[in-house]
């Protein structure tokens, strides 16, 4: 079997729940989430909330994407012209060390082509390549998981990074 990787498009708030239903039913699912402070009337509270909301990922034989229809709670996979968008193992890697490493980010939807091609060489991001650009002063790197049209936003502070010759 050739399982890939598949984003799937949830109905709003619902993430937890279908990455749960999805797991129970053994499939290999990466749900990225980050905490934030939300406050209510009477008090604060950490919270993990989906980075990219309505937005799980699955690791699936192609043939067998349809068995994720019935799950409540997906409205669909992401992806152009009728066709699910597969996301590379670097893709997702790339994904998972921005996340995993607790760096300031934030998403932003599109592909960002300002800019050069590095690759970060020290700190928490080492390894981890995107396109880099300056905003408002502040060195921010954009690492772009390109099938579904998703950038992460790196705030970069204390990291180095090399440029990388683009292949032509």
């Amino acid at each position: 079997m050739d399982f890939k990787w598949y984003a799937l498009y949830t109905r709003s708030r619902a993430e937890k729940k279908v990455k749960d239903e999805l797991v129970s039913r053994g499939v290999e699912v990466y749900l990225p989430l980050k905490r934030e402070m939300r406050q209510w009337s009477d008090r604060k509270k950490m919270v993990e909330v989906p980075v990219i909301n309505s937005y799980i990922f699955v690791f699936l034989d192609p043939a067998k994407r349809k068995d994720v229809f019935g799950v409540t709670g997906i409205v669909g996979f992401v992806g152009d012209l009728g066709r699910p968008a597969i996301i590379s193992e670097r893709e997702m890697e790339n994904m998972r060390r921005a996340v995993d490493s607790k760096a300031e980010f934030e998403i932003k939807q599109g592909i960002f082509s300002v800019g050069e091609l590095v690759r970060i060489t020290s700190g928490a991001m080492a390894g981890v390549e995107g396109r880099i650009t300056y905003i408002k002063g502040n060195k921010k790197l954009y690492v772009a998981v390109a099938p579904i049209g998703f950038t992460l936003v790196l705030n970069m502070k204390d990291e180095s990074f090399e440029k990388i010759c683009e292949e032509k």
